[in-house]
């Protein structure tokens, strides 16, 4: 089934295989658009702030949008006790990180940007995701098979280490992967 909003040409403004492949499975079709952006915060920013605004940051760091076209832009944090866990920057890093969530609750934040010629949205969208205890032998194997340093919060709850971690997840499972769909396709045909 194709997504009934055929007056945009969409532009997906993101790297990332997850939220092409989540597009596709919601039936939109779409050009892909990779962008270079520095991920600068403001130090008094508030973590409930900071997945939206570096969404609409992506979003401006493009080049305005032609009359038919609809730029989709997306920012994922995960939230521990008040502290945003970012991608890791290597191995050693993703195991502090998933040794930190491992037996807690956090939230993950997906902030999305939706910018047309004469229009703009955005908005964030959180679900809350708690692990089991893990195992080091456990976090050490995932990071070592799945090189997740492109996953915020050390990650991918469609892997492995969700299959065998996760205990309750409350609210979007799909914001977990980067991109909340429900809450975008209703975004999508405010448009």
């Amino acid at each position: 089934m194709t997504l009934v909003l055929n007056s945009f040409n969409f532009i997906l403004a993101s790297k990332s295989p997850r939220r092409q492949q989540l597009l596709k499975e919601l039936g939109l079709t779409f050009e892909i658009a990779t962008i270079e952006h520095d991920e600068l915060l403001q130090d008094e920013m508030h973590p409930d702030e900071v997945a939206e605004h570096l969404a609409v940051e992506k979003s401006h760091s493009m080049k305005d949008p032609k009359e038919n076209e609809l730029i989709i832009t997306a920012d994922t944090i995960v939230v521990l006790n008040g502290e945003i866990l970012h991608k890791p920057k290597d191995e050693k890093e993703a195991i502090e990180m998933l040794g930190k969530l491992s037996g807690d609750s956090h939230r993950v934040d997906t902030g999305v940007c939706l910018r047309s010629k004469h229009k703009e949205i955005s908005f964030t969208e959180s679900t809350m995701v708690t692990f089991r205890t893990l195992e080091d032998k456990e976090i050490k194997q995932y990071v070592q098979q799945y090189k997740p340093l492109d996953k915020a919060g050390a990650y991918g709850i469609q892997e492995w280490i969700g299959y065998i971690g996760v205990e309750r997840i409350e609210g979007c499972y799909y914001n977990v992967m980067g991109l909340p769909l429900s809450r975008l396709y209703s975004a999508l045909k405010s448009f």
